[in-house]
């Protein structure tokens, strides 16, 4: 190859390097403001854990369809400190209902509640780093449930929440303790 070919490669070499550094740099930005949103759609609603001693204002994604129960949190790689998102069911669900933490980033804590928001049990779930959902663990409830709301890891012990304890829709719940 002689010098003037060497050149003209080297040269595009180098704009084809800048081009994929701009590149990157640019979906770098982008990919970490989508994560922060809430999934596109969903309604977000107020609500109000309470224990005996002290009450908490959260912000909600509500999934109530089935598609949106199924994708939950997937993709996600952030959640904001006091927001998560709630599962609502039109019937009760069985203690070996659970959920399952394939293609989910982040590790969460998830309540399951009755039909009065009174937290049933509470559940610690890991990312599943698999690419074969079949192999990622279920976190069944252990109690019978029609709602469930999945936090940051760590959320509801930080807070002082339990089972007994009970999540309120709205703010104002929250205003009066």
């Amino acid at each position: 190859m002689d010098i003037q070919n060497r050149l003209q490669a080297a040269y595009l070499m180098r704009a084809s390097c800048a081009l994929l550094c701009l590149s990157a740099m640019l979906a770098g930005c982008s990919a970490g403001t989508g994560a922060e949103e809430p999934a596109a759609g969903l309604p977000i609603v107020a609500g109000c854990f309470v224990t005996g001693s002290s009450a908490v204002n959260v912000s909600l994604e509500l999934a109530k369809a089935p598609k949106e129960r199924q994708k939950g949190l997937m993709g996600r790689e952030f959640l904001a400190a006091n927001s998560g998102m709630l599962f609502q069911y039109q019937e009760q669900q069985r203690p070996d209902h659970g959920f399952w933490m394939y293609q989910t980033l982040i590790p969460l804590d998830i309540a399951y509640l009755d039909e009065n928001g009174v937290i049933g049990n509470i559940r610690q779930m890991k990312p599943c780093t698999s690419s074969n959902g079949a192999r990622c663990p279920s976190y069944p409830a252990g109690v019978e449930f029609v709602s469930a709301v999945e936090m940051n890891a760590g959320f509801f012990e930080m807070h002082g929440i339990a089972s007994g304890d009970r999540l309120d829709p709205g703010q104002q719940n929250c205003k009066a303790r």
